[in-house]
């Protein structure tokens, strides 16, 4: 008779976030990640205490693919990249974008080290440089509000006719460039 099969962790949370891509983070049961595997509910009690922290990892690997698509743009402007991934995972993982930036969700709390990356990936743009910390972070806010609606409408399919890549990088370039030049005008207005 051959080996029982066995999985990993990441196996099981792999699992889940297929379902979670698919028909939501309140999808996830630990029969349904069973079933994805092919196997019995015990694998993913070894490695999980339960279903909410079965999730808390499937959300933790939705923020790591976040981040990994920031890092493949690398066009040499943070700011940019960052606008791109957002809409790249809007697109490409429509339904857990709206779970975990349209609903309530506890997972997306924006903690003040997640603000700070995001500053520090900022403070690498030459469009960006002389602005303090908390002046970036305004600029961050302002443009999440517009890139999070931009975002909103790509996973809803909400345009008449959906626009393409670089008509969206061409919104978000816009809305960038008039928020860093208010941005600008009130530094030269206080000084």
């Amino acid at each position: 008779m051959p080996p029982k099969s066995k999985f990993t962790k990441q196996d099981i949370v792999l699992a889940a976030f297929q379902i979670a891509r698919k028909d939501g983070l309140d999808s996830i049961t630990i029969r349904k990640v069973a079933e994805q595997l092919g196997s019995s509910i015990a694998p993913i009690y070894v490695n999980f205490n339960d279903v909410e922290e079965l999730v808390q990892h499937v959300v933790n690997h939705a923020l790591h693919t976040a981040k990994q698509l920031i890092t493949d743009q690398s066009s040499g402007q943070p700011f940019r990249d960052i606008g791109m991934a957002s809409l790249r995972f809007a697109k490409e993982y429509p339904v857990l974008y709206r779970d975990l930036i349209m609903k309530n969700s506890q997972h997306m709390k924006h903690t003040p080290e997640q603000i700070q990356y995001v500053v520090e990936l900022m403070q690498q743009d030459p469009d960006l440089s002389g602005f303090s910390d908390q002046e970036l972070e305004a600029i961050l806010i302002k443009m999440q509000v517009f890139q999070t609606g931009l975002c909103v409408m790509v996973a809803n399919h909400l345009f008449t006719e959906i626009p393409d890549d670089e008509q969206m990088l061409r919104m978000m370039d816009e809305a960038a460039e008039d928020f860093v030049r208010a941005a600008r005008k009130r530094q030269h207005e206080t000084r």
